[in-house]
């Protein structure tokens, strides 16, 4: 996607072979790009969220393993290094996948050939992951060239939840490929962008991407969405996934459920954009199997933002001494998702349906 006219991904590995991404940290005030180097600076990214999003996230580690197959190819450094980069972030299904999936084609390999191969295999993932992402956005198009065609001459209202866009991704984006592709067709869009604390996904990254690619939208106080659906101002609700259970129950950032509750009670369809390495067929009930990952208090006590003068700060919003709590992601049962929006197609967020869409990936997981 595009930064005023200029095409960039997430990441990226430069001329000189050194992996380069955008340090999210920063946005939306500051655009910074940064050298990852060395295993470290890869557990670093992804545990302190300088990259973010489950797909995004297993590509950083992808280039991990890469990076790291330069410093120690033995077998000893390719299990260590699964098992630093796996802890960084407990939630996410795409690291273990990409993890689980580099180690499935450098395991057999001599470690004098696992470098080369480990950049190879980093750079595929990449790419396969922008296709996937591609392909998400043309299906989602068809139904928003559906909604659009019921209201003729009318914008067609989306709302979603933290940040499922090109940031999250490699490129395009999970729940915003649709709008970029339905921008790109001329059908009149406009995004309801939630804030989504406690880190303001939403207003930080999905309201600085859509700025710069020229799309109309609003930003809006987590609490707001109910009332815009009571009030028909909300065709649609579109939202990422963390990880997706075998049933089609959706772990995705915080307050992604309370979004699908008022969804279902004003009728408002709601969409999860969902990469197949996403689903992580090992697990059933998403509530009592999934973990949350629980972070750092400070990032619902803290608050960053620009000042008047100009410069990046942190600000204290609570009472010295008052505690907080920061499950950073909850579970939408699969009853409350209209249907999952996948590179293969549209697919209801039922068992059978998706063994059949995806049958071979179910087996191939389940064989590891």
């Amino acid at each position: 996607m595009k930064i005023d006219g200029t095409h960039y991904r997430t990441i990226w590995q430069d001329d000189a072979g050194v992996v380069q991404v955008i340090d999210q940290r920063w946005l939306p005030h500051e655009l910074r790009i940064v050298p990852l180097k060395t295993r470290a600076d890869f557990a670093v990214a992804i545990r302190d969220m300088w990259v973010r999003g489950a797909p995004l996230i297993g590509a950083a580690a992808a280039w991990g393993v890469a990076v790291a197959m330069q410093e120690d190819p033995s077998d000893a450094g390719l299990s260590e290094t699964w098992q630093v980069l796996n802890e960084t972030r407990p939630t996410a299904i795409n690291l273990r996948w990409a993890l689980d999936e580099m180690e499935r084609v450098l395991r057999p390999l001599a470690p004098s050939e696992r470098a080369a191969a480990a950049a190879k295999r980093a750079s595929d993932i990449c790419d396969e992951d922008v296709e996937i992402n591609r392909n998400i956005g043309l299906h989602g198009l068809d139904i928003i060239k559906q909604i659009a065609a019921k209201k003729p001459g009318q914008t067609v209202n989306i709302l979603t939840h933290c940040n499922a866009g090109w940031l999250a991704t490699v490129d395009w984006g999970t729940a915003t490929s649709p709008i970029y592709h339905a921008h790109e067709a001329g059908i009149p869009v406009h995004v309801f962008v939630d804030e989504t604390r406690p880190r303001n996904q939403g207003a930080q990254l999905t309201a600085w991407e859509l700025n710069h690619h020229g799309i109309p939208h609003s930003l809006i106080v987590d609490n707001a969405g109910g009332h815009l659906m009571q009030h028909g101002e909300v065709d649609m609700v579109i939202v990422g996934t963390d990880r997706t259970t075998a049933r089609g129950d959706v772990c995705n950032k915080i307050g992604t459920y309370l979004k699908a509750l008022a969804a279902k009670a004003n009728g408002v369809p709601f969409y999860v954009a969902l990469p197949s390495p996403t689903i992580d067929w090992r697990v059933d009930d998403g509530v009592k199997e999934i973990p949350i990952e629980e972070r750092n208090q400070e990032e619902v006590t803290l608050v960053q933002g620009r000042g008047a003068d100009g410069q990046i700060a942190l600000v204290q919003i609570s009472p010295d001494g008052t505690p907080a709590r920061n499950p950073a992601f909850d579970v939408t049962p699969a009853e409350l998702v209209t249907g999952l929006l996948t590179e293969r197609g549209l697919c209801p967020a039922d068992t059978t349906e998706m063994e059949k869409m995806f049958s071979d990936l179910k087996a191939a997981m389940l064989a590891d």
